[in-house]
């Protein structure tokens, strides 16, 4: 007799199988590579697992977390990362554990509700077949290892979102924009959060053939998340836009203008000749931006505009604001109505599913394995 299992705990089972084999390949790359470590990850508790995963921004949020902000207009400063993830990783250094290892169980506890948040969302808006084949989508989407310990801010973010639109389908507006406050001072993702919360929420009052009223548009105040952080950058630096001039400095060479909006770096970078990893990377986030922003139409088909609209904010805000297109491959995380949009698209497609969720694992793999290395993934 074949024995049944609930989604919602086949979507677990997944999650944690995908969480302890990321941690497995990148803590085995790590350890064999030794290469682009930060020596004093690997001093506190649980040591090589926590260095695998702390490269490139985790110094960033580290020393927030320790030492706070800092701002020289000209130069890369920490004022470029929001507050929520660092501020979240110092109440967990109240229990005596170094900044590292409190990133790594931000992340790891924060990516694993996410997946929980997203797949109870799913069911919501498609129910629990096509809610388990979208969350075995984004547990096995590549660049799903920023869930599962990388010392960055993407799970916190994507536990935030998801909740905040999860809550608004069961008619929490209030704690919808709670979620989405929180999310707005995590990263800069104001105006898709705003955007989606408030015409999802109108969406559904014409679905119903209600009225519209007033606290339908209580979404807005999410917008206080990012106005608390400008007037923190206001009162101590004198600048409210300083995680937006920063990106100019250099090293990140990211000011805003037709060069940082046409990708001449990216061209510049391609052609006419790069080392073939070097283009493959380049190639790939530029790919996943691109079919991110593809699936936009299908979304607002499948899932409505409030989703769709967020969507087309989430990716195509920092895809405009990205010299080269390096990061959205992450920043694909937060869009994550995409995953039950393909979900959909898959549904009458079981043979192109086995292989799309195979081919997902194995790059996973691999962009773990260079994670850990070392590796600029994203």
């Amino acid at each position: 007799m074949a024995l049944s299992v609930a989604p919602s705990r086949a979507v677990g089972v997944a999650s944690i199988v995908a969480a302890i084999g990321c941690s497995a390949i990148a803590t085995g790359s790590s350890l064999a590579f030794r290469s682009g470590q930060i020596p004093e990850a690997a001093n506190g508790f649980l040591g090589p697992l926590v260095q695998a995963w702390a490269r490139w921004d985790a110094g960033w949020y580290a020393s927030i977390a320790r030492e706070g902000y800092w701002y020289s207009p000209g130069v890369q400063t920490p004022v470029a990362f929001f507050p929520g993830y660092p501020l979240l990783m110092r109440a967990l250094m109240q229990l005596g554990l170094d900044r590292y290892a409190c990133g790594f169980l931000v992340t790891l506890c924060c990516g694993l509700i996410a997946i929980w948040l997203f797949f109870r969302w799913a069911s919501t808006l498609a129910g629990p077949q096509s809610a388990t084949t979208a969350s075995l989508l984004l547990v096995l989407y590549p660049f799903a290892l920023y869930l599962y310990g990388a010392v960055y801010s993407d799970a916190l973010l994507l536990a935030l979102v998801v909740g905040a639109f999860l809550f608004l389908e069961r008619d929490r507006i209030g704690w919808a924009t709670v979620l989405g406050m929180l999310a707005t001072a995590t990263r800069p993702v104001a105006p898709a959060v705003v955007l989606g919360l408030v015409i999802r929420q109108l969406e559904r009052r014409r679905a119903r053939g209600e009225r519209i009223r007033a606290l339908d548009f209580l979404p807005v105040l999410s917008l206080c998340g990012l106005a608390l952080y400008m007037a923190y950058l206001w009162q101590r630096f004198g600048d409210p836009l300083a995680f937006v001039h920063v990106q100019s400095a250099p090293g990140w060479d990211q000011p805003p203008g037709p060069e940082t909006w046409l990708k001449v770096t990216w061209f510049r970078i391609l052609f006419p000749r790069v080392a073939p990893l070097v283009a493959a990377r380049l190639v790939g986030h530029a790919l996943v931006t691109l079919g991110a922003l593809a699936l936009v139409f299908p979304t607002r088909r499948l899932l409505g505009w409030g989703y769709a609209v967020y969507v087309a904010a989430a990716v195509g805000l920092p895809a405009l604001s990205s010299k080269d297109f390096m990061g959205l491959g992450r920043y694909v995380l937060a869009a994550f109505p995409l995953f039950l949009t393909v979900a959909l698209l898959l549904r009458e497609r079981p043979r192109l599913r086995k292989w799309w969720l195979t081919v997902s694992a194995i790059v996973l793999a691999l962009l773990t394995f260079a994670f850990g290395a070392g590796g600029y993934v994203s």
